[in-house]
């Protein structure tokens, strides 16, 4: 195998502590990208390795824009989001930087990226037809949720399935993310492709409370 898939091969195999002697033997395994050119520091965050992520970062010379906003890299993100083209890119599979801020981030990092002309209203370029909303919502990232609702972003918008932000919510049992949403106008009665709407959702889960919100 090719040292530049070593990284990779080690955290499908979910062998940690061979991808931190990796690290150690060899650095510049930190730069590792997939065959679509998606980073192997995005591959941690993915799987929730934060701590791997950390690692990789700590041995990477530089940031894309997606990495800076996914590890809240302030800084970095500042250097990188220099023009509006470049803040709204996509990744190469499918997210602004302001869908991984929203995901991964701290909410400093979506506010950078907003006062930079970040789309609120991105939709991924995949699939999952995600807007950072649904990023937010699906996390419980409460402060940059707000921060979208602020800025115009569509708090009844559907992703893949038909789910809107309230249906994570609902799955999630988190009051405060529906409360938010609802006060923003969310409409606790659209269902989603399966014809769940966010109160069954909610029930579903075991959040009784939750679902009596949205009924009520």
């Amino acid at each position: 195998m090719a040292d530049t898939e070593r990284g990779f091969e080690l955290l499908g195999k979910g062998d940690a502590d061979g991808l931190r002697r990796l690290l150690e033997e060899n650095p510049s395994a930190a730069e590792e990208r997939d065959p679509a050119g998606v980073s192997l520091l995005m591959h941690t965050l993915y799987r929730g390795q934060r701590d791997l992520a950390e690692l990789i970062a700590a041995r990477k010379k530089d940031f894309d824009i997606f990495e800076a906003a996914a590890l809240g890299k302030l800084d970095r993100l500042k250097d990188c989001a220099w023009d509006v083209a470049t803040v709204n890119a996509r990744s190469n599979d499918g997210f602004t930087a302001l869908h991984f801020a929203c995901y991964f981030g701290p909410p400093d990092a979506a506010r950078l990226l907003i006062e930079r002309g970040a789309a609120v209203d991105a939709v991924s370029a995949n699939p999952m037809k995600l807007m950072p909303l649904h990023s937010a919502a699906s996390v419980r990232n409460l402060e940059a949720a707000r921060l979208l609702l602020e800025h115009g972003a569509p708090v009844n918008a559907r992703q893949q399935g038909g789910w809107v932000p309230i249906h994570a919510a609902a799955q999630n049992g988190d009051r405060a993310m529906a409360e938010l949403l609802l006060h923003c106008g969310a409409d606790p009665k659209l269902p989603n492709d399966e014809g769940k709407t966010p109160a069954a959702v909610a029930r579903d889960k075991g959040h009784i409370e939750i679902a009596a919100l949205l009924e009520g």
